[in-house]
């Protein structure tokens, strides 16, 4: 006998987040729907849900915001204004009008200028306008996959696990690219046990079983770090370790520069194409599931770009704290808790503090200050701020 309809609805995902029904019947195959963006009509029944990650309800807060392209706009301009002033500032200063012809390609200018520009400010500032980037979106990405606002980079073991490669490389005294190296594979490894040892855990709820499993190898690797710290030359080792382990962009080339774009752009990837189904993620796994979207999938896609894009710029610049964890939410407070506003307003955000911070930590004294101090200096207020400014919203 023929299988009897059943009835299906089919449902497509707007860009504020919301699941829209679309249509309804009998039939007896599942219809999935593809993802993307579709405007409400009349008739069409929406099931407005709250954000897990700002804990508000998404229709309420859109109307709120400001037009996405806008801000991401005049993002981009201060940024642009921020680069121009970073190749500038510094010992050897650089008159703007300099900077702009050599930018130009002019061969007036001082051999001394060109060289202080294209190998040294130069690879620094875009290393600096890469890597917060690449955390920001880690941020976004991961914090939407846990349903976690305090969630960032470090919640899967991918700064301990590339802290404890790079502590490893120089207590053996191995070179910089075999550190760099050591750096990323850890993190990938770091990621991979807790991955591993999340999906074992007896908890019906995967996602916290990945929390716990984060937590945990994240103290156990943070352990070992101290116990290398512990066997290493307080002359010579130990500084060098500390001092990494801070962040730095004082040794960027254009070797590493090109390295770290590389696994930058390869992690942004899935979370670009990945983006509009993303908020997905906003809704009960049972609704998921309702529009025929594989969350398993859609949740190890975002995991592993931000987990590679977060190993590269570990492994290039050093541990670099709260960008990945503030910077979401300052951006969800300017266009709202959709992740394809949120995602490249977020990455623009973080590339202009990342820069800022690096500009002025080493032009505000005779030695630098490493900028893990300072993120973390102006990360932990900044955060209570949002925090403060959320709850009276």
């Amino acid at each position: 006998m023929p299988e009897p309809a059943r009835p299906f609805a089919w449902f497509m995902l707007s860009g504020d987040g919301q699941a829209i029904l679309t249509g309804h019947g009998f039939g007896s195959q599942r219809r999935r729907c593809r993802g993307g963006r579709l405007r409400a009509s009349t008739g069409h029944a929406r099931l407005a849900r709250d954000d897990p990650v700002s804990g508000a309800n998404l229709p309420s807060r859109e109307a709120n915001r400001l037009a996405w392209p806008w801000v991401a706009g005049l993002l981009g301009l201060a940024l642009l204004a921020a680069a121009l002033y970073a190749l500038g500032s510094g010992r050897f200063h650089l008159p703007l009008g300099e900077v702009l012809r050599l930018l130009a390609g002019s061969q007036d200018a001082p051999s001394t200028a060109e060289t202080v520009l294209w190998q040294i400010r130069g690879p620094r500032v875009l290393a600096s306008i890469v890597v917060g980037a690449a955390l920001a979106a880690s941020g976004v990405a991961l914090q939407s996959v846990f349903r976690n606002p305090l969630a960032a980079p470090d919640l899967l073991g991918v700064s301990a696990g590339a802290a404890l490669g790079a502590v490893l490389g120089i207590f053996l005294g191995w070179s910089v690219f075999a550190i760099q190296a050591s750096a990323f594979a850890g993190g990938l490894a770091a990621v991979a046990l807790v991955y591993a040892v999340g999906t074992v855990l007896p908890l019906r709820d995967r996602t916290l079983s990945l929390v716990l499993a984060g937590i945990a190898i994240g103290s156990m690797l943070g352990a070992l770090i101290a116990l290398v710290k512990t066997l290493a030359d307080p002359y010579t080792q130990l500084p060098a370790i500390t001092f990494w382990l801070l962040g730095s962009f004082s040794s960027i080339t254009t070797v590493d520069l090109a390295l770290l774009a590389t696994l930058t752009v390869l992690g942004l990837v899935p979370l670009m194409l990945m983006r509009w189904r993303a908020d997905a993620l906003a809704l009960s796994d049972d609704e998921v599931h309702a529009l025929g979207l594989r969350l398993p999938v859609l949740r190890l896609a975002l995991v592993c770009g931000a987990t590679l894009a977060t190993s590269g710029t570990v492994a290039a610049a050093g541990i670099i704290g709260w960008i990945g964890l503030v910077v979401p939410h300052a951006a969800r407070l300017m266009v709202g808790a959709s992740f394809p506003r949120v995602l490249p307003v977020a990455m623009l955000l973080g590339a202009l503090l990342m820069l800022v911070i690096d500009t002025f930590g080493r032009s505000i004294g005779q030695s630098e200050v490493p900028p893990g101090v300072l993120t973390a200096l102006v990360g932990a207020p900044v955060l209570f701020a949002l925090m403060i400014r959320r709850a009276d919203g």
